[in-house]
């Protein structure tokens, strides 16, 4: 098995494409040690082709996988000597759809993925995070769970349930030292973002089209810093105030924008 060989480590889920593999490729080039862990084998092989072999661990994992999970946290550790940098909860699946039209199945597999894979996930590392100095506990949310967004509310509602996860890691994680802050992206260039999103982004403005190499950055300022929302980007700080202050205002707004009220 590789090892990490003292190097700092993180440990990556939905690391095959997107946001998850600019923060692999990030890293990696900084010199740490990659856990990339993804359900898309090929997207995995190709990022191991691009980091070397020698640099991490590039397996399958179904995050809503508990026996699977912890299976994949047991290995990582076998390679770090049970040291654990950066546990990154990235890994998440959306789903279209106006609520009440979806299909109970396709409901089910955003929940278990965006919110039981991260509990997941938290529950098996939390070990490896407490034996580590400095270790964070990060995970992807979102803009979403700022304001819920309509057409996408049950994707939004695991947002805000990781959203508050965290808030509350934030405090109980303290007691080992372990730092716990969350990621809340906007319009993020990748597979994930729906085309219907994509074609209205505006040119600039916090609802601008964003890289996903500037997630990887915050990922990377989370590390070295010690906030607890690190929104991208930065400027969408504006709508969590606007939100907490007129959430009406904002109701109102997003009806008319989706076609629900008069303008």
């Amino acid at each position: 098995m590789t090892q990490s060989n003292g190097r700092k480590s993180i440990f990556i889920t939905g690391a095959a494409s997107g946001m998850g593999r600019e923060t692999a490729l990030l890293f990696a080039g900084q010199g740490w040690f990659v856990g990339a862990f993804d359900v898309d084998r090929v997207g995995l092989e190709r990022l191991e082709n691009e980091i070397g072999s020698d640099n991490g661990m590039f397996e399958y994992l179904d995050v809503s996988d508990r026996g699977a999970f912890i299976d994949a946290v047991d290995a990582f550790s076998v390679a770090t000597e049970g040291k654990l940098d950066v546990l990154f909860n990235n890994a998440g699946v959306g789903v279209n759809g106006l609520f009440d039209e979806l299909p109970w199945d396709s409901v089910m597999k955003v929940v278990n993925i965006n919110l039981i894979g991260v509990m997941i996930g938290i529950h098996a590392a939390t070990s490896l995070l407490k034996a580590t100095p400095g270790s964070l506990c990060l995970t992807t949310s979102s803009s979403s769970a700022i304001f819920g967004s309509a057409g996408i509310a049950v994707y939004s509602a695991t947002k805000h349930a990781v959203r508050g996860l965290t808030e509350a890691l934030s405090v109980e994680l303290k007691r080992y030292g372990v730092r716990a802050a969350d990621l809340l992206p906007g319009l993020i260039d990748t597979p994930l973002l729906p085309d219907t999103l994509r074609a209205i982004a505006p040119p600039e403005g916090m609802w601008r089209l964003t890289p996903a190499s500037q997630v990887a950055k915050a990922v990377w300022d989370a590390y070295h810093g010690d906030k607890l929302h690190y929104y991208v980007p930065e400027d969408l700080k504006e709508f969590d105030v606007q939100a907490a202050t007129d959430p009406e205002g904002v109701r109102e707004e997003r009806a008319v924008m989706f076609g629900f009220a008069s303008p």
